[in-house]
Protein backbone atom coordinates (compact mmCIF):
# COMPACT_ATOMS: atom_id res chain seq x y z
CA UNK A 1 0.00 0.00 0.00
CA UNK A 2 1.54 3.54 -0.99
CA UNK A 3 2.35 5.36 2.22
CA UNK A 4 0.15 8.36 0.53
CA UNK A 5 -2.63 6.14 0.06
CA UNK A 6 -2.61 5.44 3.71
CA UNK A 7 -2.63 8.82 4.58
CA UNK A 8 -5.47 10.36 2.47
CA UNK A 9 -7.30 7.31 3.65
CA UNK A 10 -6.72 8.69 7.33
CA UNK A 11 -7.93 11.68 6.46
CA UNK A 12 -10.71 11.15 4.61
CA UNK A 13 -12.25 8.69 7.43
CA UNK A 14 -11.78 11.90 9.97
CA UNK A 15 -13.56 14.15 7.54
CA UNK A 16 -16.19 11.57 6.67
CA UNK A 17 -16.65 10.93 10.55
CA UNK A 18 -16.92 14.64 11.68
CA UNK A 19 -19.23 15.64 8.42
CA UNK A 20 -21.56 12.34 9.16
CA UNK A 21 -21.55 13.47 12.77
CA UNK A 22 -22.92 16.83 11.46
CA UNK A 23 -25.63 15.43 9.17
CA UNK A 24 -26.86 13.79 12.05
CA UNK A 25 -27.08 16.74 14.03
CA UNK A 26 -28.81 18.69 11.64
CA UNK A 27 -31.40 16.34 10.65
CA UNK A 28 -32.22 15.36 14.56
CA UNK A 29 -35.23 15.98 16.23
CA UNK A 30 -35.16 19.34 18.07
CA UNK A 31 -35.87 19.40 21.50
CA UNK A 32 -38.24 22.14 23.16
CA UNK A 33 -36.53 24.04 25.68
CA UNK A 34 -33.53 26.12 26.47
CA UNK A 35 -30.17 25.03 28.38
CA UNK A 36 -29.92 28.15 30.25
CA UNK A 37 -32.04 29.73 32.37
CA UNK A 38 -32.33 33.33 33.69
CA UNK A 39 -32.90 34.20 37.49
CA UNK A 40 -36.59 34.24 39.02
CA UNK A 41 -37.84 34.19 41.87
CA UNK A 42 -38.06 31.31 43.66
CA UNK A 43 -41.31 29.51 43.58
CA UNK A 44 -42.90 26.37 44.82
CA UNK A 45 -44.33 23.98 42.31
CA UNK A 46 -47.65 24.93 40.49
CA UNK A 47 -50.75 22.29 40.75
CA UNK A 48 -50.29 19.40 38.59
CA UNK A 49 -52.37 19.82 35.24
CA UNK A 50 -54.88 17.30 34.55
CA UNK A 51 -54.49 14.01 32.17
CA UNK A 52 -50.67 13.79 33.50
CA UNK A 53 -49.75 9.91 34.12
CA UNK A 54 -47.10 7.91 35.41
CA UNK A 55 -46.47 4.01 34.18
CA UNK A 56 -46.00 3.42 38.21
CA UNK A 57 -48.20 3.98 40.51
CA UNK A 58 -46.77 7.02 42.09
CA UNK A 59 -48.43 10.45 42.87
CA UNK A 60 -48.71 12.36 39.37
CA UNK A 61 -45.71 14.95 38.08
CA UNK A 62 -46.75 18.93 38.84
CA UNK A 63 -46.29 20.52 35.82
CA UNK A 64 -45.89 24.40 35.99
CA UNK A 65 -48.77 26.39 34.16
CA UNK A 66 -47.79 28.14 31.02
CA UNK A 67 -48.15 31.95 32.21
CA UNK A 68 -46.50 35.02 32.23
CA UNK A 69 -43.91 35.19 34.81
CA UNK A 70 -45.32 38.00 36.73
CA UNK A 71 -48.60 36.30 37.25
CA UNK A 72 -45.89 33.31 39.09
CA UNK A 73 -46.14 33.70 42.81
CA UNK A 74 -43.11 34.76 44.59
CA UNK A 75 -41.62 34.89 48.02
CA UNK A 76 -42.09 38.58 48.21
CA UNK A 77 -46.04 37.76 46.98
CA UNK A 78 -47.24 34.44 49.32
CA UNK A 79 -45.90 35.32 52.79
CA UNK A 80 -47.43 31.86 53.29
CA UNK A 81 -45.12 30.04 50.97
CA UNK A 82 -41.83 31.61 51.85
CA UNK A 83 -42.04 30.05 55.03
CA UNK A 84 -41.92 26.63 53.67
CA UNK A 85 -38.79 27.81 50.62
CA UNK A 86 -34.87 27.52 52.06
CA UNK A 87 -31.99 28.96 49.64
CA UNK A 88 -28.73 27.46 50.92
CA UNK A 89 -25.65 28.95 49.55
CA UNK A 90 -22.45 27.10 49.71
CA UNK A 91 -19.19 28.38 48.41
CA UNK A 92 -20.22 26.44 44.72
CA UNK A 93 -24.21 26.37 45.17
CA UNK A 94 -26.78 28.31 45.70
CA UNK A 95 -30.09 25.77 46.25
CA UNK A 96 -33.86 26.70 46.59
CA UNK A 97 -35.75 23.82 47.88
CA UNK A 98 -39.53 23.42 49.62
CA UNK A 99 -38.46 20.03 51.51
CA UNK A 100 -40.23 17.77 48.75
CA UNK A 101 -38.55 19.79 45.51
CA UNK A 102 -34.71 20.88 44.53
CA UNK A 103 -36.58 23.80 42.55
CA UNK A 104 -33.57 25.89 41.69
CA UNK A 105 -29.74 25.36 41.79
CA UNK A 106 -26.94 27.47 40.57
CA UNK A 107 -23.04 26.49 40.22
CA UNK A 108 -21.44 29.54 41.56
CA UNK A 109 -18.03 28.36 40.37
CA UNK A 110 -19.58 28.44 36.73
CA UNK A 111 -20.45 31.45 35.11
CA UNK A 112 -22.75 30.74 31.67
CA UNK A 113 -19.89 32.88 29.70
CA UNK A 114 -16.71 34.33 29.90
CA UNK A 115 -18.03 37.98 29.71
CA UNK A 116 -17.67 39.72 33.14
CA UNK A 117 -20.85 39.44 35.28
CA UNK A 118 -22.03 36.60 33.92
CA UNK A 119 -24.29 34.86 36.04
CA UNK A 120 -23.82 31.02 37.43
CA UNK A 121 -24.79 28.31 35.22
CA UNK A 122 -28.36 26.93 36.30
CA UNK A 123 -29.04 23.39 36.37
CA UNK A 124 -32.72 23.49 38.26
CA UNK A 125 -35.27 25.85 37.41
CA UNK A 126 -38.75 25.94 38.41
CA UNK A 127 -40.01 28.37 35.64
CA UNK A 128 -42.55 26.57 33.16
CA UNK A 129 -40.50 27.51 30.14
CA UNK A 130 -36.89 25.56 31.74
CA UNK A 131 -38.63 23.44 33.82
CA UNK A 132 -36.05 20.92 35.68
CA UNK A 133 -36.16 19.97 39.51
CA UNK A 134 -35.48 17.19 41.47
CA UNK A 135 -38.18 15.36 43.50
CA UNK A 136 -38.89 12.99 46.13
CA UNK A 137 -42.04 11.96 47.90
CA UNK A 138 -43.19 8.40 49.77
CA UNK A 139 -46.03 6.63 48.98
CA UNK A 140 -48.45 5.05 51.21
CA UNK A 141 -52.00 3.01 50.58
CA UNK A 142 -53.80 5.28 53.28
CA UNK A 143 -52.35 8.73 51.88
CA UNK A 144 -50.76 8.93 55.06
CA UNK A 145 -47.92 10.32 53.36
CA UNK A 146 -45.91 13.31 52.22
CA UNK A 147 -45.55 13.40 48.49
CA UNK A 148 -43.61 15.56 46.18
CA UNK A 149 -46.43 18.24 46.30
CA UNK A 150 -45.44 19.47 49.33
CA UNK A 151 -45.88 18.48 52.95
CA UNK A 152 -43.13 18.70 54.44
CA UNK A 153 -41.97 22.20 56.97
CA UNK A 154 -38.66 23.73 57.33
CA UNK A 155 -37.52 24.03 60.21
CA UNK A 156 -35.76 26.97 59.70
CA UNK A 157 -37.16 29.13 56.41
CA UNK A 158 -35.17 31.95 54.73
CA UNK A 159 -31.74 31.88 53.24
CA UNK A 160 -28.64 29.87 54.94
CA UNK A 161 -25.43 30.35 54.47
CA UNK A 162 -22.27 28.41 54.76
CA UNK A 163 -19.75 30.62 56.88
CA UNK A 164 -17.00 29.31 59.03
CA UNK A 165 -18.26 25.54 59.21
CA UNK A 166 -17.78 22.71 56.63
CA UNK A 167 -21.69 21.73 56.54
CA UNK A 168 -24.83 22.83 56.31
CA UNK A 169 -27.70 20.78 58.27
CA UNK A 170 -31.22 21.63 56.27
CA UNK A 171 -33.97 20.03 58.55
CA UNK A 172 -37.76 19.69 57.19
CA UNK A 173 -40.34 18.01 59.33
CA UNK A 174 -43.54 16.31 57.90
CA UNK A 175 -46.38 15.11 60.83
CA UNK A 176 -48.91 12.74 59.63
CA UNK A 177 -51.48 11.28 60.77
CA UNK A 178 -51.61 8.62 63.67
CA UNK A 179 -48.43 9.91 65.53
CA UNK A 180 -46.57 9.12 62.29
CA UNK A 181 -43.98 11.88 61.33
CA UNK A 182 -40.97 11.57 58.67
CA UNK A 183 -37.89 14.15 59.06
CA UNK A 184 -36.37 15.07 56.25
CA UNK A 185 -32.74 16.65 56.43
CA UNK A 186 -30.13 18.16 53.65
CA UNK A 187 -26.75 17.94 54.59
CA UNK A 188 -24.38 20.58 52.41
CA UNK A 189 -20.75 20.13 52.31
CA UNK A 190 -18.46 22.88 51.44
CA UNK A 191 -17.08 22.33 47.68
CA UNK A 192 -18.90 19.50 47.27
CA UNK A 193 -21.76 18.93 44.71
CA UNK A 194 -22.66 16.09 46.42
CA UNK A 195 -25.98 16.76 48.79
CA UNK A 196 -27.28 14.39 51.02
CA UNK A 197 -30.82 13.48 51.81
CA UNK A 198 -31.60 11.41 54.86
CA UNK A 199 -35.53 10.47 55.64
CA UNK A 200 -36.24 9.32 59.26
CA UNK A 201 -39.81 7.71 59.75
CA UNK A 202 -40.82 7.57 63.67
CA UNK A 203 -44.13 6.18 64.36
CA UNK A 204 -45.14 7.45 67.32
CA UNK A 205 -48.62 5.85 66.90
CA UNK A 206 -50.44 2.77 67.80
CA UNK A 207 -50.49 1.05 64.42
CA UNK A 208 -47.85 -0.27 61.76
CA UNK A 209 -47.32 2.61 59.24
CA UNK A 210 -46.22 1.32 55.33
CA UNK A 211 -44.66 3.01 53.45
CA UNK A 212 -42.70 3.33 49.94
CA UNK A 213 -39.96 6.39 48.85
CA UNK A 214 -39.49 7.55 45.48
CA UNK A 215 -37.16 10.18 43.75
CA UNK A 216 -37.05 11.24 40.43
CA UNK A 217 -35.34 14.03 38.07
CA UNK A 218 -37.68 15.73 35.73
CA UNK A 219 -37.46 18.38 33.22
CA UNK A 220 -38.60 20.14 29.73
CA UNK A 221 -35.78 18.83 27.28
CA UNK A 222 -33.91 21.83 26.20
CA UNK A 223 -33.07 22.38 22.63
CA UNK A 224 -29.38 23.06 21.61
CA UNK A 225 -28.35 24.66 18.43
CA UNK A 226 -26.93 22.35 16.18
CA UNK A 227 -23.58 23.24 14.35
CA UNK A 228 -19.76 22.10 14.33
CA UNK A 229 -19.55 25.82 15.85
CA UNK A 230 -21.26 24.36 19.07
CA UNK A 231 -19.48 21.54 21.05
CA UNK A 232 -22.34 21.25 23.03
CA UNK A 233 -24.47 19.88 20.12
CA UNK A 234 -22.35 16.71 19.93
CA UNK A 235 -23.07 15.69 22.96
CA UNK A 236 -25.18 13.12 24.73
CA UNK A 237 -28.56 14.93 26.84
CA UNK A 238 -30.90 12.39 27.73
CA UNK A 239 -31.65 9.82 31.03
CA UNK A 240 -28.98 7.11 32.42
CA UNK A 241 -28.61 4.65 34.79
CA UNK A 242 -26.73 2.36 35.75
CA UNK A 243 -25.97 -0.59 37.87
CA UNK A 244 -23.08 -3.08 38.48
CA UNK A 245 -25.96 -6.05 36.87
CA UNK A 246 -27.27 -4.50 33.73
CA UNK A 247 -24.28 -1.90 33.44
CA UNK A 248 -24.50 1.88 31.95
CA UNK A 249 -27.69 2.76 29.51
CA UNK A 250 -28.84 5.77 28.55
CA UNK A 251 -31.67 7.38 26.56
CA UNK A 252 -31.87 10.37 24.32
CA UNK A 253 -34.37 12.91 24.71
CA UNK A 254 -35.74 13.15 21.42
CA UNK A 255 -35.83 8.99 21.53
CA UNK A 256 -36.93 9.15 25.28
CA UNK A 257 -39.58 6.16 24.93
CA UNK A 258 -39.13 4.70 21.07
CA UNK A 259 -37.61 1.97 22.75
CA UNK A 260 -40.35 1.47 24.75
CA UNK A 261 -40.51 2.18 28.89
CA UNK A 262 -37.73 1.39 31.22
CA UNK A 263 -38.75 -1.22 34.17
CA UNK A 264 -35.60 -2.43 36.05
CA UNK A 265 -34.93 -3.50 39.62
CA UNK A 266 -31.34 -2.90 40.42
CA UNK A 267 -29.00 -2.18 43.37
CA UNK A 268 -25.76 -0.21 43.77
CA UNK A 269 -27.46 1.96 41.07
CA UNK A 270 -28.03 5.45 40.31
CA UNK A 271 -30.44 7.66 37.82
CA UNK A 272 -29.23 10.58 36.38
CA UNK A 273 -30.35 13.14 33.90
CA UNK A 274 -27.15 14.15 31.42
CA UNK A 275 -25.79 17.50 29.19
CA UNK A 276 -22.55 18.93 28.32
CA UNK A 277 -20.34 19.18 31.33
CA UNK A 278 -23.27 19.06 33.99
CA UNK A 279 -25.71 16.61 35.41
CA UNK A 280 -27.75 15.40 38.25
CA UNK A 281 -28.49 12.34 39.56
CA UNK A 282 -29.69 10.28 42.35
CA UNK A 283 -28.06 7.84 44.56
CA UNK A 284 -29.66 5.71 46.86
CA UNK A 285 -28.18 3.53 49.22
CA UNK A 286 -26.45 0.82 48.10
CA UNK A 287 -28.28 -1.91 49.65
CA UNK A 288 -31.57 -0.32 48.62
CA UNK A 289 -33.61 -2.68 45.71
CA UNK A 290 -34.96 -0.07 43.77
CA UNK A 291 -36.96 -0.08 40.52
CA UNK A 292 -35.76 2.58 37.79
CA UNK A 293 -38.27 3.57 35.52
CA UNK A 294 -38.67 6.18 32.57
CA UNK A 295 -42.13 7.87 31.50
CA UNK A 296 -42.64 10.79 29.29
CA UNK A 297 -45.51 12.61 30.88
CA UNK A 298 -47.69 15.47 29.69
CA UNK A 299 -48.06 14.57 26.10
CA UNK A 300 -44.30 13.60 26.25
CA UNK A 301 -43.80 17.10 26.38
CA UNK A 302 -41.12 16.55 29.68
CA UNK A 303 -38.61 13.72 30.41
CA UNK A 304 -38.78 11.80 33.73
CA UNK A 305 -36.39 8.95 35.20
CA UNK A 306 -37.21 7.66 38.40
CA UNK A 307 -36.10 5.32 41.29
CA UNK A 308 -39.16 3.52 43.47
CA UNK A 309 -37.60 2.65 46.49
CA UNK A 310 -38.38 -0.61 48.40
CA UNK A 311 -41.47 -0.95 51.04
CA UNK A 312 -40.56 0.58 54.57
CA UNK A 313 -42.68 -1.05 57.68
CA UNK A 314 -42.43 1.09 60.65
CA UNK A 315 -43.75 -0.85 64.08
CA UNK A 316 -45.35 1.38 66.85
CA UNK A 317 -42.57 3.15 68.71
CA UNK A 318 -39.90 1.87 66.21
CA UNK A 319 -38.10 4.50 63.48
CA UNK A 320 -36.62 3.52 60.17
CA UNK A 321 -34.43 5.49 57.86
CA UNK A 322 -33.70 6.16 54.07
CA UNK A 323 -30.99 7.49 52.41
CA UNK A 324 -29.70 9.45 49.50
CA UNK A 325 -27.15 11.30 47.80
CA UNK A 326 -28.44 14.03 44.88
CA UNK A 327 -25.91 15.12 42.58
CA UNK A 328 -26.19 18.97 41.00
CA UNK A 329 -23.07 20.31 39.30
CA UNK A 330 -20.59 19.61 36.56
CA UNK A 331 -18.77 16.57 35.53
CA UNK A 332 -16.10 16.26 37.92
CA UNK A 333 -14.14 13.17 37.37
CA UNK A 334 -12.27 13.53 40.85
CA UNK A 335 -15.23 14.46 43.30
CA UNK A 336 -17.35 11.47 41.29
CA UNK A 337 -15.11 9.03 41.82
CA UNK A 338 -14.58 10.05 45.42
CA UNK A 339 -18.36 9.49 45.94
CA UNK A 340 -17.16 5.22 45.96
CA UNK A 341 -20.45 4.58 43.65
CA UNK A 342 -19.89 1.94 41.14
CA UNK A 343 -20.16 3.82 37.28
CA UNK A 344 -20.89 7.32 38.35
CA UNK A 345 -17.80 8.40 36.54
CA UNK A 346 -19.95 6.89 33.56
CA UNK A 347 -21.84 10.00 33.55
CA UNK A 348 -18.81 11.71 31.98
CA UNK A 349 -20.32 10.57 28.66
CA UNK A 350 -17.36 10.31 26.55
CA UNK A 351 -18.87 8.11 23.85
CA UNK A 352 -21.52 5.45 23.32
CA UNK A 353 -19.14 3.15 21.43
CA UNK A 354 -16.72 1.54 25.23
CA UNK A 355 -13.71 1.51 23.28
CA UNK A 356 -13.50 5.64 23.10
CA UNK A 357 -14.90 5.94 26.35
CA UNK A 358 -12.63 3.72 27.67
CA UNK A 359 -9.77 5.27 25.71
CA UNK A 360 -10.93 8.96 26.24
CA UNK A 361 -10.78 7.87 30.06
CA UNK A 362 -7.23 7.12 29.95
CA UNK A 363 -6.52 10.00 28.15
CA UNK A 364 -8.22 12.41 30.30
CA UNK A 365 -6.31 10.63 33.37
CA UNK A 366 -3.13 10.83 31.55
CA UNK A 367 -3.84 14.65 30.89
CA UNK A 368 -4.84 15.48 34.52
CA UNK A 369 -1.66 14.27 35.60
CA UNK A 370 -0.24 17.06 33.32
CA UNK A 371 -2.21 19.33 34.23
CA UNK A 372 -0.91 19.22 37.87
CA UNK A 373 2.75 19.37 36.47
CA UNK A 374 1.91 22.65 33.73
CA UNK A 375 -1.02 23.90 35.54
CA UNK A 376 -2.15 25.11 32.38
CA UNK A 377 -4.56 22.52 30.13
CA UNK A 378 -3.05 23.97 26.91
CA UNK A 379 0.32 22.93 27.68
CA UNK A 380 -1.20 19.37 29.09
CA UNK A 381 -2.48 18.79 25.72
CA UNK A 382 1.06 19.24 24.24
CA UNK A 383 2.51 17.26 26.94
CA UNK A 384 -0.18 14.48 26.41
CA UNK A 385 1.23 14.57 22.53
CA UNK A 386 5.23 14.48 23.70
CA UNK A 387 3.70 10.79 25.68
CA UNK A 388 1.77 9.43 22.70
CA UNK A 389 4.69 10.33 20.09
CA UNK A 390 6.99 8.45 22.47
CA UNK A 391 4.56 5.38 23.25
CA UNK A 392 4.11 5.25 19.43
CA UNK A 393 7.51 6.00 18.49
CA UNK A 394 8.65 2.89 17.15
CA UNK A 395 5.30 2.52 14.58
CA UNK A 396 6.39 5.45 14.09
CA UNK A 397 9.50 5.20 13.00
CA UNK A 398 8.45 1.87 10.52
CA UNK A 399 5.60 4.27 8.90
CA UNK A 400 8.62 7.15 7.91
CA UNK A 401 11.89 4.79 7.32
CA UNK A 402 9.19 3.10 4.49
CA UNK A 403 8.08 6.31 3.21
CA UNK A 404 11.72 7.44 3.30
CA UNK A 405 12.90 3.95 1.74
CA UNK A 406 10.12 4.49 -0.97
CA UNK A 407 11.04 8.48 -1.35
CA UNK A 408 14.50 6.53 -2.06
CA UNK A 409 13.24 4.52 -4.73
CA UNK A 410 10.71 6.97 -6.40
CA UNK A 411 12.93 7.71 -9.49
CA UNK A 412 13.24 3.99 -10.29
CA UNK A 413 9.08 3.46 -9.94
CA UNK A 414 8.76 6.29 -11.85
CA UNK A 415 11.02 4.87 -14.68
CA UNK A 416 8.61 1.52 -14.46
CA UNK A 417 5.42 3.47 -14.89
CA UNK A 418 6.47 4.76 -17.92
CA UNK A 419 7.86 0.98 -19.09
CA UNK A 420 4.89 -0.31 -18.41
CA UNK A 421 2.42 2.49 -19.67
CA UNK A 422 -1.14 1.64 -18.63
CA UNK A 423 -0.68 -2.36 -18.43
CA UNK A 424 -1.23 -1.67 -14.40
CA UNK A 425 -0.84 -5.56 -13.63
CA UNK A 426 2.40 -5.50 -15.22
CA UNK A 427 3.35 -2.30 -13.35
CA UNK A 428 1.99 -3.89 -10.10
CA UNK A 429 3.98 -7.10 -10.27
CA UNK A 430 7.35 -5.11 -11.11
CA UNK A 431 6.55 -2.75 -8.47
CA UNK A 432 6.51 -5.35 -5.57
CA UNK A 433 9.36 -7.62 -6.86
CA UNK A 434 11.54 -4.08 -6.64
CA UNK A 435 10.02 -3.84 -3.01
CA UNK A 436 10.81 -7.64 -2.59
CA UNK A 437 14.61 -7.13 -3.59
CA UNK A 438 15.42 -3.50 -1.55
CA UNK A 439 13.37 -5.56 1.46
CA UNK A 440 10.91 -2.63 1.41
CA UNK A 441 7.17 -3.30 3.36
CA UNK A 442 4.61 -1.10 2.43
CA UNK A 443 2.67 -2.02 4.80
CA UNK A 444 4.72 -0.52 7.78
CA UNK A 445 2.89 2.49 7.15
CA UNK A 446 -0.55 1.17 7.99
CA UNK A 447 -0.04 -0.01 11.63
CA UNK A 448 1.02 3.68 13.47
CA UNK A 449 -2.79 4.96 11.17
CA UNK A 450 -5.44 2.74 13.21
CA UNK A 451 -4.25 4.09 17.03
CA UNK A 452 -4.20 7.58 15.50
CA UNK A 453 -7.48 7.40 14.40
CA UNK A 454 -8.79 5.65 17.81
CA UNK A 455 -7.07 8.39 19.47
CA UNK A 456 -7.85 11.29 17.49
CA UNK A 457 -11.70 10.47 18.10
CA UNK A 458 -11.34 9.58 21.71
CA UNK A 459 -9.82 13.09 22.37
CA UNK A 460 -12.02 14.57 20.45
CA UNK A 461 -14.81 13.81 22.53
CA UNK A 462 -12.81 13.82 25.63
CA UNK A 463 -12.09 17.42 25.39
CA UNK A 464 -15.86 18.53 24.04
CA UNK A 465 -17.32 16.43 26.90
CA UNK A 466 -14.73 17.68 29.98
CA UNK A 467 -15.87 20.35 31.98
CA UNK A 468 -12.33 20.66 33.49
CA UNK A 469 -11.13 22.61 30.07
CA UNK A 470 -14.38 24.34 30.19
CA UNK A 471 -13.58 27.99 29.00
CA UNK A 472 -9.93 26.97 30.27
CA UNK A 473 -7.21 29.07 28.70
CA UNK A 474 -4.10 28.35 26.69
CA UNK A 475 -2.45 31.02 26.05
CA UNK A 476 -2.66 34.77 24.19
CA UNK A 477 -5.42 34.40 22.00
CA UNK A 478 -6.53 31.11 23.13
CA UNK A 479 -8.62 32.23 26.23
CA UNK A 480 -10.62 29.28 25.63
CA UNK A 481 -9.25 25.20 24.94
CA UNK A 482 -13.32 24.18 24.46
CA UNK A 483 -14.32 26.93 22.18
CA UNK A 484 -12.90 27.64 18.58
CA UNK A 485 -9.92 29.94 17.71
CA UNK A 486 -11.30 33.12 17.55
CA UNK A 487 -8.70 33.66 14.77
CA UNK A 488 -8.24 30.44 13.37
CA UNK A 489 -4.15 30.73 13.32
CA UNK A 490 -4.29 27.05 15.03
CA UNK A 491 -6.10 25.81 11.91
CA UNK A 492 -3.75 27.97 9.18
CA UNK A 493 -0.95 26.08 10.92
CA UNK A 494 -2.27 22.91 10.74
CA UNK A 495 -3.08 23.39 6.96
CA UNK A 496 0.44 24.54 6.40
CA UNK A 497 2.51 21.69 8.65
CA UNK A 498 0.09 19.24 6.63
CA UNK A 499 1.29 21.04 3.19
CA UNK A 500 5.17 20.37 4.19
CA UNK A 501 3.93 16.52 5.43
CA UNK A 502 2.98 16.25 2.02
CA UNK A 503 6.06 18.00 0.13
CA UNK A 504 7.90 15.02 2.06
CA UNK A 505 5.63 11.99 1.29
CA UNK A 506 6.24 10.35 -2.13
CA UNK A 507 3.33 10.17 -4.52
CA UNK A 508 4.98 7.98 -7.12
CA UNK A 509 2.40 5.40 -8.36
CA UNK A 510 -0.79 8.06 -7.13
CA UNK A 511 -2.42 8.65 -10.73
CA UNK A 512 -3.65 12.56 -11.25
CA UNK A 513 -6.80 12.45 -9.60
CA UNK A 514 -5.26 11.20 -6.53
CA UNK A 515 -2.67 13.48 -6.38
CA UNK A 516 -4.94 16.25 -6.72
CA UNK A 517 -6.85 15.41 -3.82
CA UNK A 518 -4.23 14.92 -1.77
CA UNK A 519 -3.36 18.74 -2.72
CA UNK A 520 -6.79 19.52 -1.45
CA UNK A 521 -6.84 17.41 1.65
CA UNK A 522 -4.60 20.64 3.91
CA UNK A 523 -7.60 22.89 2.82
CA UNK A 524 -10.14 20.30 3.96
CA UNK A 525 -8.81 19.74 7.17
CA UNK A 526 -8.28 23.52 7.52
CA UNK A 527 -11.59 24.16 6.90
CA UNK A 528 -12.94 21.18 9.40
CA UNK A 529 -10.51 21.77 11.98
CA UNK A 530 -11.50 25.60 12.24
CA UNK A 531 -14.71 24.81 13.91
CA UNK A 532 -13.70 22.32 16.57
CA UNK A 533 -12.68 22.95 19.95
CA UNK A 534 -9.39 24.87 20.08
CA UNK A 535 -7.70 22.28 22.34
CA UNK A 536 -8.29 19.21 19.51
CA UNK A 537 -6.70 21.47 16.88
CA UNK A 538 -3.55 22.27 19.61
CA UNK A 539 -3.28 18.68 19.71
CA UNK A 540 -3.52 18.10 15.92
CA UNK A 541 -0.92 21.00 15.65
CA UNK A 542 1.38 19.87 17.97
CA UNK A 543 0.91 15.73 16.65
CA UNK A 544 1.66 17.05 13.41
CA UNK A 545 4.36 19.17 13.79
CA UNK A 546 6.69 16.46 15.59
CA UNK A 547 5.50 13.98 13.06
CA UNK A 548 7.51 16.41 10.46
CA UNK A 549 10.20 16.76 12.23
CA UNK A 550 10.31 13.07 12.64
CA UNK A 551 9.89 12.28 9.03
CA UNK A 552 12.47 14.98 7.59
CA UNK A 553 14.90 13.37 10.27
CA UNK A 554 13.73 9.83 8.80
CA UNK A 555 14.16 11.20 5.32
CA UNK A 556 17.94 12.35 5.95
CA UNK A 557 18.77 9.10 7.56
CA UNK A 558 17.33 6.72 4.67
CA UNK A 559 15.82 8.66 1.65
CA UNK A 560 18.59 9.84 -0.63
CA UNK A 561 17.38 9.72 -3.66
CA UNK A 562 19.50 8.43 -6.25
CA UNK A 563 20.05 10.19 -9.59
CA UNK A 564 17.69 8.35 -12.53
CA UNK A 565 20.06 7.61 -14.46
CA UNK A 566 21.71 5.62 -11.59
CA UNK A 567 19.15 4.18 -10.51
CA UNK A 568 18.56 2.53 -13.80
CA UNK A 569 21.81 0.89 -14.44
Amino acid sequence: MNQTRVFLFFAWLIVATLLWMEWGKFNAPKDAAAPVTPAVNPVAPPPPTAGATDSVAVPQVAVPVSRPAAALPSAAATPALATNVVTVSTDVLRVVLDGATVLQADLLKYPQSKTAGSPPVRLFASDAEHYYVAQSGWMNAAGNAPTHLGGFVPEQAGAIELQDANEIVVPFVWNGKGGVSIRRTYTFKRGQYAISVRDEVINNGGTPWQGQIYRWLLRKPPVVKTGMTNPESFSFRGAAWYSPDTGYERRKFDKYLEDGKVDQSMQQSWIAMLQHHFFSAWIPQADDKVTVSLDAPNGGAQALVRELGPAVEVAPGQKAASEARLWVGPKLVEQMQAQNVPGLQRAVDYSQFKIFAVIAEGLFWVLSKLHGLFGNWGWAIIGLVVLLKLALFKLSAAQYKSAAKMRKFAPRLQQLKERYGDDRAKYQQAMMELYKKEQINPMAGCLPVIPQIVIFMALYWMLAESVELRQAPWTLWIQDLTARDPYFVLPVLNMAIMWFTQRLTPMTGMDPMQQKMMQFMPLAFGVVLAFLPAGLVLYQVANGGLGLLQQWYMLRKYGEAKPATAAAK
